[in-house]
């Protein structure tokens, strides 16, 4: 089976940075698509970036031009550069995967969940 883990969460002041790394293991045959989705307590899981298979990006308005994201096809990793942090950024950001592993369909995967807190 297919397992992420994600690193790079914690605590940083308005304005500042943080990237967050999620490695993706497994016999995996091929990945369709990779992103980012995040989740305030109380509200809906949002979208916030994702990347395509051709590199083709998709960001939520709320971060375009502060966040990146960004892959590592050789590492099976995906990465989310968080660059001028707001404080409605404090939100537990899950990594997202679709792909076929070897003799299996396509399906989609979750991370475990990484805390992001913006805070003076």
């Amino acid at each position: 089976q297919v397992q992420l883990v994600e690193s790079g969460g914690g605590l940083v002041q308005p304005g500042g940075s943080l990237r967050l790394s999620c490695a993706a293991s497994g016999s995996i045959f091929s990945i369709n698509a990779m992103g980012w989705y995040r989740q305030v307590s109380g509200e809906q899981r949002e979208m916030v970036a994702t990347i395509n298979s051709a590199s083709g990006t998709n960001y939520a308005d709320s971060v375009k031009g502060r966040f990146t994201i960004s892959r590592d096809n050789a590492k099976n990793t995906v990465y989310l550069q968080m660059n001028s942090l707001k404080l409605e950024d404090t939100a537990v950001y899950y990594c997202k995967l679709i792909a076929r592993l070897r003799n299996d369909s396509q399906r989609m995967y979750w991370g475990q969940g990484t805390q992001v807190t913006v805070a003076s």
